[in-house]
């Protein structure tokens, strides 16, 4: 019987911040970004609104694959920090109030690890099985390889056994085997582990590779992937009831529903929250056309999360900003509206940029994906970097293009280290985007910057619980570059309305639970006088280009400034 313990649902309305450690702050001057840093960038994460932070791996790595490569699951990396600066880290965010989760990478090893070192020593080694391996693959050819660029196949021959072992990414890092019991045991004593020092739990990379069998001639050992996924987040409420697993499964939404739980039950109890990758694709071909209709029809195909779970949303991740779910010529509009030359892309995929510069500068824009980001149904999810409008620096090779350090100031060094930017992880963004004009000392004196308007939308989306726990709906807008939809719960709701078009439109709604002389007042304008539901019931939304709305519902009689004059 499986049994998932939940002492509350704070994921349902968190705001997620991911970060890489050695990009983020450098506190001891010697270049790479540290948790004694980071640790002194509290209260920055705190006045943005955020109450989770989601760490990229900090464990020891041999640095092939920028940390996903690990050495050891037990520990920090000595550039990083300590154990210790780690647990410091963990208590000062939570004394804010902000959790903290971490990356939790074990599809694979580094070839470096001490158990692969161990298997690769003879075919009767301790941990052999621990990994896969075979006399003669099979002819897989480069379809299943994640890094076609670096790969050509997901089997690589070792000298030392005879045998070939699997690798679904870089062949410098060897996959585990799952089918394996011990190895299954030993992922939990990971997580465990690093529960026991203050995480609330988990990013799973790349849940359908964990899970994944084929090729393995034990594979029928394995119970079903997904009772055991189940399990794993069983063993999580065991250990501490608060614990999420927040899964990377970019597959489209019939499949990746499943991970959820089982769709005949109501309650979820598999992953936690799961990345909406279609719908942030969608949202992409949205802007591109200036047409909101890719992206309503990904809410409208999208399932509704059952109990127990919740969809995480985002503008982009850490890695590439992935096109796959797209057709070609759908991706090849985005390639041409938002990264037209080569060394934009990646892959044939995906872009290696940042939303900035992909629409040339244009806050209205900007401004107009993160507002969806807090408004549609599900928990929002910032990577580090954005709250500012960072841009890339296409200089650096491949995914480190988006991964540039954190510009806190204006100064040479952005604020992050002391010592020489060429000694720094990567290079910092350049041009219109580079320190000295994009920064976050500068921004947070300015009530009209991004930083301050992310800060608003974070704060207002805290206070409207209708968007995070409200049953949702899209409704009629008759013009093709609006979207407006609803948060409801039974006594409240929130209207949100954007404008895809870079030209001013207005558009009449018929808003559920509203008739004329119903109150609708402005929840990021305070000087707005709000809108109230004429005589015919249609409420009129005049958009700016590119603008949007975010209305609370009420009454005439919930106006407080009638209230007042009474």
């Amino acid at each position: 019987m499986r049994l998932t313990l939940t002492s509350d649902l704070w994921w349902k309305n968190a705001v997620v911040y991911c970060l890489d450690v050695e990009t983020y702050q450098d506190g001891n001057g010697d270049g790479t970004g540290d948790f004694a840093g980071l640790t002194q960038r509290v209260d920055h994460l705190v006045r943005l609104g955020v109450t989770c932070v989601w760490l990229m791996p900090f464990y020891p790595t041999r640095e092939r694959d920028d940390g996903y490569d690990i050495t050891d699951f037990y520990g920090v990396d000595p550039r990083l920090g300590t154990l210790g600066d780690f647990t410091e880290f963990v208590r000062t965010a939570k004394d804010r109030g902000i959790r903290v989760i971490a990356d939790l990478v074990v599809n694979h090893t580094s070839q470096d690890h001490p158990w692969f070192k161990d298997a690769r020593s003879g075919r009767d080694s301790v941990h052999r099985d621990w990994y896969v391996w075979q006399d003669e693959p099979p002819e897989d050819g480069p379809r299943g390889v994640v890094f076609p660029d670096a790969e050509d196949s997901l089997w690589e021959y070792d000298e030392g056994s005879g045998q070939y072992y699997l690798h679904r990414f870089y062949k410098q890092q060897p996959d585990l085997n799952v089918a394996n019991p011990e190895v299954r045991d030993e992922i939990a004593r990971v997580m465990g582990f690093w529960t026991q020092l203050g995480l609330s739990g988990f990013r799973v990379d790349a849940v359908p590779f964990l899970l994944e069998t084929a090729g393995q001639d034990d594979a029928d050992k394995l119970p079903d992937p997904h009772d055991y996924l189940a399990d794993l987040r069983a063993f999580l409420g065991r250990r501490n009831g608060e614990s999420i697993l927040l899964g990377e499964v970019n597959l489209p939404y019939d499949d990746l529903a499943r991970f959820f739980g089982d769709p005949d039950a109501d309650r979820g109890d598999e992953l936690t929250l799961c990345f909406d990758f279609v719908g942030m694709q969608r949202m992409y071909l949205s802007m591109a056309r200036e047409d909101a209709g890719p992206l309503a029809g990904a809410l409208r195909e999208r399932p509704a999360a059952p109990r127990d779970a919740h969809w995480a949303t985002f503008v982009r991740n850490h890695d590439e900003l992935t096109l796959d779910k797209l057709t070609d010529d759908e991706r090849a509009e985005v390639f041409a509206s938002f990264g037209p030359d080569k060394d934009m892309q990646l892959y044939d995929r995906g872009l290696r940029r940042r939303l900035p510069p992909m629409v040339g500068g244009d806050r209205r824009r900007v401004e107009l994906a993160y507002s969806l980001l807090f408004t549609l149904p599900g928990t929002p999810v910032l990577f580090y970097g954005e709250e500012i409008g960072m841009g890339e620096n296409l200089a650096a090779e491949g995914r480190q293009a988006v991964r540039t350090p954190m510009q806190w100031t204006p100064q040479e060094g952005a604020g992050f280290s002391t010592a020489a930017p060429d000694t720094f992880p990567n290079p910092l963004a350049d041009g219109a985007y580079a320190p000295r004009k994009v920064n976050v000392y500068d921004q947070s004196r300015d009530p009209h910057s991004l930083l301050s308007r992310i800060r608003l939308f974070a704060e207002r989306y805290r206070e409207a619980p209708e968007l995070a726990w409200g049953e949702y709906r899209l409704l009629e807008t008759g013009e093709r570059a609006v979207l407006a939809h609803i948060g409801r719960t039974t006594d409240a709701g929130v209207l949100a309305v954007h404008n895809f078009a870079g030209r001013p439109l207005t558009v009449r709604l018929r808003v559920p639970g509203t008739g004329p002389g119903s109150r609708l007042t402005d929840l990021l304008d305070e000087d707005h006088a709000g809108l109230t539901v004429p005589d015919d019931g249609l409420l009129p939304v005049q958009l700016p280009a590119y603008g949007y709305r975010w209305l609370r519902i009420g009454t005439q009689a919930d106006d407080p400034e009638r209230v007042a004059r009474d």
